[in-house]
């Protein structure tokens, strides 16, 4: 496994997942800043995480209802 260094290799390797693998990778970052947050209830990278990933979840919902 390479270990990517930079936003924009990260960037990159996201575009070449398949589908399913997005999903995995979304479900880790959920479980483990999940754990963070069970485990240290102030922890502001946690929090951080959570409120950008609803913020995320409702534009993505927009978007979708602008196109029907």
């Amino acid at each position: 496994m390479t270990t990517l260094r930079t936003a924009d290799d990260t960037w990159e390797a996201l575009g070449e997942l398949a589908d399913n693998e997005l999903l995995h990778v979304l479900t880790k970052l959920f479980d483990v800043y999940y754990a963070e947050l069970k485990q240290n209830p102030g922890n502001p990278a946690a929090a951080v995480f959570f409120d950008r990933l609803a913020r995320a979840v409702t534009q993505t919902g927009q978007c979708n209802l602008n196109r029907r």
